[in-house]
């Protein structure tokens, strides 16, 4: 047998994420896992300015509990083996409330589908505070601080 030969030989019994892996024993993804899956996929929806609670005591209380990953993001197992995902955020300012938030559910859906093979069975998304774009913001003070000085 040739070098390869030989490459090719063990790269074709390379384990995977099927019924013969199964005899290798068990693939379990941990819960703080699907929250970082959760919240990357969240902050990659247009008009997320941040996922989290964005009242004062529940953010400290999420900073000094949690994870980072895992923080506004709530994770658990369903009784359907599928995962049941709450996600807090905060949109921006001038966004169509509901349409970010079915992006935000579909996204989620889609990325824990294909990184972990499972599916969501609920993905609850709470709206807890809107913003405005910080850069929007300042141009908007600087406009207030031109007029009320001329």
């Amino acid at each position: 047998m040739s070098k390869n030969e030989k490459e090719e030989v063990e790269e074709t019994i390379i384990p995977t994420i099927s019924e013969e892996s199964s005899e290798l024993g068990t693939i379990r993804i941990n819960h703080s896992v699907i929250a970082g899956i959760v919240r990357l996929a969240t902050q990659s929806v247009k008009g997320v300015v941040n996922v989290g609670s964005a009242g004062v005591v529940e953010g400290l209380t999420d900073f000094f509990s949690k994870k980072e990953s895992e923080r506004g993001v709530k994770v658990t197992e369903s009784s359907d083996g599928g995962y049941e995902v709450e996600v807090r955020v905060v949109l921006e300012f001038g966004v169509d409330l509901a349409k970010t938030g079915v992006l935000i559910q579909e996204n989620i859906r889609d990325q824990i589908l294909s990184m972990t093979g499972n599916h969501a069975s609920s993905i609850d998304i709470i709206i807890d505070d809107i913003k405005m774009d910080s850069q929007e913001k300042d141009e908007e003070d600087t406009k207030w601080a031109t007029e009320s000085t001329a």
